[in-house]
């Protein structure tokens, strides 16, 4: 049963793949009644995304439970009005189209606004919903090289290198949204009216780069790829490889906690022989280089729990799915599914002491709710084999 701080409020999702899909998630284990539509002959391709022999798509799993599905033909002419009957009892509407891909279909803002006062729309688009790219296409990388995240990305004396996770998707697009959803709702609860929230996944991008654009402001140059005190000029907040072949992450960054960190090592006298200055940081690399080269990840576990030596394995997601920190914090747990058995998933990061998070709905099947729902805004089930018969849902 809805037990979150959304309970009572209802989400319209049309967005579909990752950054729309995983906010209309988080709404969802908020307490948000979220339905999600599909076109009836082309579904989300998350569902197809990594599937194994089973059937069965983590992808999907992961991104989708706490929603309900119904299927809908937005380009078919009775569509429009059966969305007009989802949005009369709806809050907020979501969609990852293309700027004006949904006014070209009769149903954009400037529509909805006039029928439905009271709804926040929210659009997420790559690059917003004005400006000289706003009709480019373009995905994770282009924004991140754009805003100048990827030129901060890599080693020094290399290359860009590709993030290799959903930086912009998830960063810009899903959590932008989300919070921008959330102050809409509250700004409606004090005027009464809702509004239009145009989303852009570049110009989220964007803020991940606000502390070197503060060393860029300083010193009028831009930093340097994989040599800021951040990405590796440090010997103290660095990377080091293991004897098997692992690594570790040395995060030690105040002058304190690296003296406790070679305290425990016995080696708290290189301080002395070499000062953390610049000067100093390539012989400095390569003490611990040779330090770390001799000892695995078990030598290094008591170093791992020590509260001030700031040292971590680079855990894989093996791991992950099975660290104690996150599994005690509830943060891993199972869905318990009907037919795939129990799948583990990553649970909301949002904490509330009186209205928590729940976890009631698995990710539906194409189409799952469309009787329900349906029945629920007043068409017969006659009237639903007719629009199925037609295509429309």
């Amino acid at each position: 049963m809805k037990t979150g701080p959304l309970k009572g409020i209802r989400v319209v999702d049309l967005s579909l793949l990752l950054p729309g899909p995983f906010c209309s998630m988080y709404l969802g284990d908020l307490g948000a009644e979220v339905i999600k539509v599909e076109n009836p002959r082309a579904y989300d391709g998350t569902r197809a995304m990594f599937k194994n022999e089973e059937g069965f798509s983590g992808t999907f799993f992961m991104i989708n439970r706490n929603k309900k599905a119904i299927t809908l033909n937005l380009k078919k002419k009775k569509a429009k009005e059966i969305l007009f009957k989802l949005l009369e009892t709806a809050d907020i509407l979501l969609e990852g189209f293309r700027p004006n891909a949904l006014d070209e279909m009769g149903i954009g803002y400037d529509v909805l606004k006039l029928k439905f006062p009271r709804l926040i729309y929210c659009g997420i688009s790559g690059y917003g919903a004005t400006g000289p790219y706003r009709d480019l296409a373009g995905h994770d990388g282009n924004y991140l090289a754009l805003t100048g995240v990827m030129d901060q990305l890599g080693l020094k004396d290399s290359p860009p290198a590709l993030a290799g996770i959903q930086i912009a998707d998830i960063g810009g697009g899903t959590l932008t949204a989300l919070v921008s959803i959330l102050a809409a709702l509250y700004s409606r609860e004090k005027t009464g009216k809702g509004q239009k929230l145009d989303i852009s996944m570049m110009e989220s991008s964007l803020q991940f780069l606000s502390l070197y654009a503060g060393i860029y402001l300083s010193t009028k140059k831009s930093p340097e790829r994989g040599n800021e005190v951040l990405s590796g000029k440090l010997p103290n907040y660095n990377i080091y490889k293991t004897k098997e072949g692992r690594f570790v992450f040395l995060g030690a960054l105040e002058e304190r906690f690296f003296r406790t960190f070679l305290r425990q090592i016995g080696e708290e006298k290189i301080l002395e022989e070499l000062p953390p200055i610049e000067e100093n940081f390539t012989k400095l690399k390569e003490k611990l280089i040779h330090y770390f080269s001799g000892k695995t990840l078990k030598d290094l576990e008591p170093l791992f729990l020590n509260a001030d030596c700031c040292l971590s394995p680079v855990n894989n997601l093996e791991e992950v799915f099975n660290d104690p920190h996150l599994k005690a914090r509830g943060m891993i747990f199972d869905l318990d599914h009907p037919l795939f058995g129990k799948i583990p998933q990553f649970a909301s990061p949002f904490r509330f002491s009186d209205t928590p998070c729940s976890y009631d709905l698995n990710p539906p099947e194409h189409g799952e709710h469309n009787k329900e729902i349906y029945n629920s805004i007043g068409f017969s089930t006659e009237e639903i084999s007719a629009l199925q018969k037609e295509r429309v849902i």
